[in-house]
């Protein structure tokens, strides 16, 4: 149980500081916005860590098919929200749940790995 909570902490906290930074370099500005993706992220990151640990364990998918699946899912899911509710328009919000969580896949993925290698 300690490995799956330190698990979704890492990612967590480093899908929110990898996003947040990418979403300052991309424009968004405004404090609201800033807490938008924030807690659209506490929504849909534990949601991705814990599908892709289930899908892992529970079938015979590649893990490049099962990730390739949540992480669309992600970006769409975000996107919409992001669509709804920003304000801030520039970049259009599909093309900002593309940065923030090619960002966040790309960097983060291999960090949190190697973070969890020294902790557990």
């Amino acid at each position: 149980m300690r490995i799956i909570l330190l698990t979704f902490a890492v990612c967590l906290l480093l899908t929110v500081l990898l996003e947040e930074s990418s979403a300052l370099i991309a424009g968004v500005r405004k404090g609201f916005d800033l807490t938008v993706i924030l807690f659209t992220n506490t929504l849909t990151n534990p949601i991705a860590v814990l599908s892709g640990m289930l899908f892992e364990a529970f079938t015979s998918i590649p893990k490049v098919a099962y990730i390739i699946f949540i992480e669309a899912v992600v970006f769409i899911t975000e996107a919409l929200i992001y669509r709804k509710l920003l304000y801030t328009k520039k970049p259009s919000p599909f093309i900002l749940s593309l940065i923030l969580n090619g960002v966040s896949f790309l960097i983060g993925t291999p960090i949190a790995a190697k973070i969890l290698d020294l902790i557990i």
